[in-house]
């Protein structure tokens, strides 16, 4: 949801002031006003409590506030859209054509342009529509939630249906919703970046601050609508929701601001390259129609024509189109599509990197031992790690879970289930590794912490053997790290556990009191390898994807998983290493590793972005916390629907399986719809370029215009109805197997050699016209201008079946059966055309049954010809 404007926010706050500065600088009023408020007058002045609103308070408010949703790029209410439809240089233009003709006394040209007009809106306007309803169908299907104290109960609602004077709470891994005023905080941490740029996260506290900080984003006491919980709880007051935020504040003024991706790129590098061909091709014709015919209003309009014939009208249609379909067929295999551009950059990803648990393994985390430092089962340990468990209030990730499911085992070491009462708890945070809860077990006050183990041993002076307290000696740390590769190479996950004694006086603790712990023990867990990952790493490697593994795991678990499932592994690059290299060492090293181990959040990112730097198209796919940068950095981020919000929020693709199988149908659609999208702009741009170098040589020679301008209107309006369903067409298997992506100097080959082979059958055609049908006067030119008319139509239609395989077409590779009715109504109503009642009213005539004959000729040498030409080009240059 608020994606899109935290992408330009900081660009905003440093730019020229906006129409929106009154509405910042009211919501910055409000935020200094409720950060130097006490807590009971904010309660009393949004008509609250602690116990939060009722049901019933909540949906009151909801109408009168509306929904807790920033401005953002949507689909445009229907009515917009139609007009969309209309408001283009082609609609234009042929507006302005129907209106002189209407002026000019001739009703008959003015109706069928207008109709034109009305056909080409409608249609373009049906099918964005329903590509934006598919849109908006698939994206509700994801939901990010946020937990609300309704009527003195904690629920989850969804984040849209938040209202000020809500009381929420925040944990490590949650969104934060609205803008909140902290009433209680521990050990909070928030990742503001995307608001400020600091790229370490910044600590919140909930005491009243006497004298607010001018900017509302250096408030201590107040979080944003857009930055996520990095460690650490909270319970807050929604002071503001939706629009009314600091951050909808400016949103309004952000929509469509987004920098265009690898897509949309694409796409305005061959719009550019069209627009001007079309411009100096339209002056050309312009020119030598008007020296040679003296007839400078006529040639005006015959080159506004052209300038129609060539603009690529259709390219936002074919293009909303194909990705629409794309995005449905992407969620039949369940992949949800969030942004329909991330769908090309899907299918030309050529790097995937990935977390480990879940997508290798089978996600199934199982609690395999719990053992003291010399590996003898030791059912303190479990009681210790459990009590660590279930007593945090942060977020409980899959080992956490695979101990809170033993709980029948609580108590056998002493007999009986002990007395606890929580006192507090230190937050796990990624710069740490560590969580720690203090806790009153059986009156006796204890720190118990878990966590990585080279964490906790660096923080340990002492350790428990057998019951017995021993100092621990640094001579001992080898030994014990030992203890713990033998169990990381056997593929397990460890934890160590640790604890210490606290004064009963004190009820506070900070995460300087992790301090000479006593090592108790490990618990290890065991996440097997799918049986399905071998596969799909190898079909994604057939289709050229090279799989990376992104973990901030033990390197020696990681290189056990990754060999188990069939990924070479010659060497595993630490998060040391990515810390300690330059950016031009990472992208080397990036690109030749295979297995990364260790990784703080700041580390994935960097390695994604060393990759991008080296040229490659990088998705990554994540669900923790810890990944949210990542995914923000890559070209298509991808998430899992039950990943923490922050996760699901910063990627553009929803797995609703998180498995490799399914990333590889999604890759394989996105190449289809990228293929699709490319058969459009090679037989709009070569046909185009071959009708121009037929409509110059015809304009140099002939006494009259070799069509008119709404003949050539006309066929131009059929030959684009005949590529209405290319979206739905077929892509050949071998053209998904490799990434691909847009190449522009490849388009513009492409153009230059298919152009030519029309235009040389189309001069075939004015010589069969000129000489041996005699059309060869102005009196006849209505015979040259129709025969032209249907030669141009049909073979531009039949190029359709040529360019959209790079086989042999109908033999070898058979279009989908929308394509072929299109193709073959449009061919059939050509042909028709000159013998129908339209004929007189387009300037028209009945062409005699021998020009049929040598048509057919001419067409299949240009079929011919055409493939011969393909082949050499495909073997020469590829196809894209």
């Amino acid at each position: 949801m608020f994606r899109d404007a935290l992408s330009s926010f900081r660009n905003s706050l440093s730019g020229p002031a906006s129409a929106n500065s009154a509405e910042r600088a009211r919501a910055s009023g409000q935020l200094r006003d409720a950060a130097k408020a006490a807590p009971d007058e904010l309660l009393r002045s949004l008509d609250t409590s602690l116990a939060g609103l009722t049901d019933a308070e909540s949906g009151e408010r909801l109408e009168k506030h509306g929904d807790n949703q920033v401005a953002h790029e949507k689909a445009a209410a229907w009515y917009v859209q139609l007009w969309h439809g209309f408001a283009n240089a082609f609609s234009a233009l042929l507006t302005m054509l129907a209106v002189l003709s209407g002026l000019t006394g001739d009703l008959d040209a003015a109706v069928i342009i207008g109709s034109m007009v009305l056909l080409s809106g409608f249609l373009r306007f049906f099918q964005e529509h329903r590509a934006n309803l598919a849109a908006e169908k698939l994206q509700a299907m994801v939901r990010v939630t946020t937990t609300v104290v309704r009527g003195g109960a904690d629920k989850e609602v969804p984040i849209r249906e938040l209202v000020p004077g809500d009381v929420v709470r925040l944990s490590a891994g949650d969104m934060v919703p609205a803008d909140v005023r902290l009433f209680s905080a521990k050990d909070l941490f928030i990742a503001q970046s995307a608001l400020t740029g600091e790229a370490l996260p910044v600590e919140k506290s909930s005491a009243t601050v006497s004298t607010p900080a001018q900017n509302p984003l250096e408030l201590p006491n107040i979080c944003f609508l857009g930055t996520n919980v990095i460690s650490g709880t909270a319970t807050a007051l929604v002071v503001n929701t939706g629009g009314a935020t600091y951050l909808g504040s400016v949103a309004t003024s952000l929509t469509g601001r987004r920098p265009p991706g690898a897509f949309e790129r694409g796409i305005s590098g061959v719009s550019l390259l069209l627009m001007r061909f079309m411009a100096v091709m339209t002056i050309v014709v312009f020119l030598i129609n008007g020296i040679s015919k003296h007839d400078w209003k006529e040639a005006f309009f015959f080159a506004l024509a052209i300038a129609v014939g060539l603009t690529p009208e259709m390219l936002p249609m074919i293009v909303s189109g194909t990705l629409a379909i794309g995005a449905l067929a992407m969620s039949r295999k369940k992949v949800i599509v969030k942004r329909l551009n991330s769908i090309q950059n899907f299918g030309a990803m050529d790097v995937l990197c990935t977390d480990k648990t879940g997508t290798l393994t089978q996600d199934r985390i199982i609690l395999e031992e719990y053992c003291n430092v010399i590996r003898e089962r030791d059912e303190g340990c479990f009681e210790y790690a459990y009590y660590n468990s279930f007593h945090q209030t942060g977020l409980k990730n899959l080992l956490d879970k695979a101990v809170l499911a033993h709980k029948d085992r609580l108590g056998n070491s002493s007999g009986k289930p002990a007395t606890v009462v929580k006192i507090d708890e230190i937050p796990f945070d990624f710069s740490r590794r560590i969580m720690s809860v203090v806790l009153d077990i059986d009156g006796q006050r204890k720190l118990i912490a878990k966590g990585a183990p080279e964490a906790i041993l660096k923080r340990c002076t002492q350790m428990e053997l057998q019951g017995e307290v021993l100092e621990l000696d640094p001579l001992v740390l080898p030994d014990l790290t030992e203890e713990l590769d033998r169990l990381s190479a056997q593929g397990f996950r460890v934890l160590a556990v640790a604890y210490k004694n606290v004064a009963s006086e004190r009820s506070v603790f900070t995460r300087d009191d992790e301090n000479d712990l006593v090592l108790r023990g490990y618990v290890a867990f065991l996440d097997p390898p799918k049986e399905s990952t071998e596969r799909a790493l190898a079909a994604l490697h057939k289709h050229g994807v090279r799989v990376k593994v992104l973990t901030g795991d033990n390197d020696i678990v990681a290189k056990k998983i990754c060999t188990d499932v069939g990924l070479i592994v010659d060497r595993v690059i630490l998060g040391n290493d990515v810390e300690k290299a330059t950016d031009e060492e990472l992208a080397i090293i990036a690109d030749r590793g295979v297995v990364f181990a260790r990784l703080s959040p700041a580390h994935k990112e960097r390695v994604v972005k060393a990759l991008q730097k080296s040229g490659h198209v990088v998705g990554f796919l994540g669900d923790g916390i810890n990944d949210a940068p990542a995914l923000r950095a890559a070209d298509v981020g991808i998430s899992v629907d039950n990943a923490v919000d922050i996760a699901k929020e910063s990627a553009d693709l929803i797995l609703l399986e998180k498995s490799l199988l399914v990333l590889e149908d999604g890759v394989l659609e996105g190449r289809r719809v990228f293929g699709n999208i490319s058969k459009y702009i090679k037989m709009g741009t070569s046909s185009n370029f071959g009708n121009m170098f037929s409509v110059l040589g015809a304009s140099a020679f002939l006494p009259f215009l070799p069509m008119l301008p709404l003949q050539l209107l006309s066929q131009n309006l059929l030959y684009d109805f005949s590529q209405l369903a290319i979206p739905f067409d077929k892509v050949d298997e071998e053209y998904l197997l490799h990434p691909r992506g847009w190449k522009i100097e490849e388009i513009k080959r492409f153009m230059l050699f298919f152009g030519p082979v029309s235009s040389v059958f189309d001069y075939v055609t004015f010589a069969l016209l000129y000489f041996v049908l005699k059309a060869n006067t102005p009196a006849q030119q209505s015979l040259f201008q129709t025969g032209w008319f249907v030669e141009g139509l049909l073979s531009q239609t039949l190029i359709v079946h040529l360019i959209r395989t790079r086989r042999i077409p109908f033999i070898q590779s058979s279009p989908s059966l929308p394509l072929v009715l299109t193709t073959v109504a449009v061919m059939a109503a050509g042909i028709a055309i000159p013998f129908s009642p339209l004929a007189h009213t387009l300037g028209m005539v009945p062409l005699p049954p021998i020009f049929f004959v040598w048509l057919v000729f001419i067409l299949l040498a240009y079929a011919g010809l055409a493939q011969l030409v393909k082949t050499w080009f495909v073997r020469k240059y590829g196809y894209n």
